[in-house]
């Protein structure tokens, strides 16, 4: 028992170190432990799948599906710089970022963040956060961010109005958080799983382990809240 607990204590400086290390260079959410480490999946999650309205934009089923199905696909996170195309440009699948859950998403429903990002960053660049020392544009990253992808949503109208009531976050709205007093900033998508326990739709994001789908919706400070579609 001493063991394992000097184990988890060790492990425990480790991942502060670490995700201390990645947020200073990249400005990616900085990855911390899961309550539930590797949390319910697409194949065990006890949730109810809930249809979207009859109304709905057709590519929001597209998008959320896509985020449920990362679970299956990305168990990594990776904050790494890297080089990636442009357009439409990627890191491998396995791995990634909290970011990369939505811009993988979103891709499926016909809307490239990568692009849209840059050329309204290209056009505006002087009103989107100064936080990196950046002098001009960076496709490889900028869309990976999340202070710039809040900035984004928010000049294209998509904000909305941040509560503590859980009706109010749909399947398809983004949240933004904060996950410290330092502000680490992270993102994640509200799927169509829905739990009866907590009454509140189900999150897919990339913490740490890679993309998981947890009913974290309030645990840390909400900062953003978005509907593209």
């Amino acid at each position: 028992m001493r063991q394992v607990k000097l184990l988890l204590g060790f492990l425990s400086i480790a991942l502060t170190v670490f995700a201390l290390a990645c947020h200073s260079g990249n400005g990616y959410s900085t990855p911390t432990v899961s309550k539930e480490k590797l949390n319910k999946t697409k194949d065990t999650n006890p949730w109810q799948k809930k249809e979207l309205p009859k109304t709905t934009n057709p590519a929001l089923q597209k998008v959320i599906d896509y985020g449920i199905e990362q679970t299956n696909l990305t168990n990594e996170y990776d904050p790494a710089y890297t080089s990636i195309p442009y357009p439409n440009g990627d890191v491998p699948i396995e791995k990634g970022v909290c970011t990369d859950v939505v811009i993988r998403a979103f891709r499926k429903g016909n809307v490239d963040l990568q692009k849209e990002v840059h050329e309204d960053m290209k056009a505006n660049f002087s009103v989107y956060p100064k936080i990196w020392g950046l002098k001009k544009t960076d496709t490889n990253i900028d869309h990976r961010r999340v202070p710039n992808l809040q900035k984004f949503f928010a000049r294209k109208g998509k904000s909305l109005a941040v509560t503590d009531k859980a009706e109010d976050y749909l399947p398809g709205d983004l949240v933004t958080w904060n996950l410290n007093d330092g502000g680490l900033p992270h993102i994640g998508l509200v799927t169509n799983l829905w739990s009866e326990e907590t009454k509140r739709y189900i999150i897919v994001h990339n913490i740490g382990a890679g993309a998981r789908l947890e009913d974290r919706l309030f645990d840390w400070k909400v900062t953003g809240h978005y509907r593209y579609f």
